[in-house]
């Protein structure tokens, strides 16, 4: 029985379509338009929901491949945890046959930051639901989960930069926890910046002496280069 074509890798001036996966919203927004579409995501979220609403979203847009920031641990490509914050099915859904078209999926906090980088090395922060962190040296990528390493009286980075870091501790001592773990992460990779992204971020009311505030608008910047920009095609995309 003949097996049906694969689709097939977009040319460079083909459209892409990014979706950012969060904790409480996803966006998505076609390369060429100015204004993200979204929906609340939450703990009920399963995968296969995901892309029926994308679909159901965005069925007015024509792409023809998708770049997708997932909310968790991604491993060539494919995600190997089911996230925090949303519902189950995300690891083992075939998410380029839902869609229907090619897809290239990383970590949420991977995609923005290769949205934010300007060169040298950087170390991004995302300051939203949780805590996303990754880093590009000289070019090169690597998202991490420092966010869920332990910090200080029993509760991990996360649990003090994550929203119910800032929801038990309010805005003053949040901020000074982003302040320290910034200074400390900062020093301890030895970059030459921080990009403080997210949508808390908006919520301090100054930056840590050598970081500049992101934008979530990175998050789509970043999509559009996963595929249109040789080094991230064949970047370490973890």
């Amino acid at each position: 029985m003949p097996q049906p074509d694969k689709p097939r890798p977009p040319r460079r001036s083909s459209r892409i379509l990014t979706v950012d996966v969060g904790g409480t919203h996803v966006k998505v927004l076609l390369r060429g338009k100015n204004k993200p579409r979204e929906f609340a995501s939450g703990p009920k979220l399963t995968a296969r929901q995901m892309v029926r609403t994308v679909r159901r979203l965005v069925r007015d847009w024509h792409y023809d491949a998708v770049s997708i920031g997932y909310p968790g641990v991604v491993l060539h490509g494919r995600p190997v945890t089911e996230p925090r914050h949303l519902g189950h099915g995300w690891v083992g859904f075939d998410y380029a046959r839902a869609f229907g078209k090619p897809v290239k999926m990383v970590n949420d906090a991977a995609m923005q930051a290769i949205g934010s980088y300007r060169g040298g090395r950087m170390l991004f922060l995302g300051l939203g639901t949780g805590l996303g962190v990754a880093l590009i040296l000289h070019g090169l990528l690597e998202s991490t989960e420092i966010g869920h390493l332990p910090y200080k009286k029993g509760r991990s980075f996360e649990q003090y930069l994550g929203i119910d870091g800032l929801q038990r501790l309010g805005r003053k001592k949040w901020q000074r926890a982003v302040f320290e773990v910034t200074e400390l992460l900062r020093a301890a990779f030895e970059v030459d910046y921080v990009v403080l992204g997210g949508g808390n971020a908006l919520k301090l009311k100054k930056l840590p002496p050598g970081a500049r505030l992101g934008s979530n608008a990175n998050a789509f910047r970043g999509g559009y280069r996963l595929w249109l920009e040789q080094r991230w095609s064949h970047a370490r995309l973890t």
